[in-house]
């Protein structure tokens, strides 16, 4: 039996691919009557005051001063990066089924692995690779017409 006590970031990661799976849907719906880029803004600007509101209330906010160069460097590609994932998955989502978009959008699963593997020497066994392989089986499978 797995113990979650030993991987607790396992409940967070679960509880991001139910969160996922409802921006699908709820995104599909949403974007009926409206362009996919106007769509991509207005939820921009719920998640900036819903965690606006998460530091506040938690009293989290800190001084800007206390942050390293580096981290605004990365931090800022990962909003960029972020901002065109959304702007795309969106338009995907406008264009085509979303019981098939939101599986080849996870194709990022394999493109994370990939990565941390050669930009930061992350090691995965080869089991974890076969499961990386099965994730791009299934892609292709689900995407297919």
């Amino acid at each position: 039996m797995f113990d979650i006590s030993q991987a607790p970031w396992i409940f967070w990661a679960l509880l991001s691919a139910v969160f996922a799976a409802l921006t699908a849907v709820f995104a599909k719906v949403g974007i009926e009557n409206i362009n996919s880029d106007l769509a991509t803004l207005l939820r921009t600007v719920v998640v900036l005051f819903v965690l606006g509101g998460i530091l506040l209330m938690r009293g989290l906010f800190q001084p800007l001063s206390s942050t390293s160069g580096r981290t605004y460097l990365f931090l800022t590609l990962s909003g960029l990066a972020t901002g065109a994932s959304w702007v795309c998955y969106f338009r995907a989502l406008q264009l085509g089924d979303a019981a098939r978009v939101a599986p080849v959008d996870k194709l990022s699963v394999i493109l994370v692995a990939i990565f941390g593997a050669t930009f930061l020497g992350e090691h995965l066994a080869l089991h974890n690779w076969a499961g990386v392989t099965l994730i791009a089986a299934g892609v292709v499978l689900v995407a297919l017409p």
